[in-house]
């Protein structure tokens, strides 16, 4: 992974506190509204982590393609990867 290490893993160990503190929220019958705003904040900071990793793939991976064909094949899996995350 060409990606931030650091700074993926940082916003993961992030994303691991929020959804803890959701199962506490759910276990603690909290308000559903307060819930669900924490479930868009952990989806936002999984987003964050999706765009850091899916840009280094784009400024690494793809861009040092050992020639065309593979840089084609690279190309392709990452429009399939948007596709699924744009569903």
């Amino acid at each position: 992974m060409m990606a931030d290490e650091k700074k993926v893993l940082r916003l993961l160990k992030t994303a691991r506190g929020q959804l803890d503190g959701i199962i506490r929220m759910v276990d603690e019958n909290r308000y559903c509204i307060d819930i669900a705003q924490q479930v868009a904040a952990t989806e936002a900071i999984l987003g964050r982590v999706n765009k850091e990793i899916l840009s280094a793939h784009l400024k690494h991976c793809v861009q040092n393609a050992d020639d065309e064909q593979a840089r084609a094949e690279k190309i392709d899996e990452f429009v399939l990867t948007l596709d699924r995350l744009l569903k």
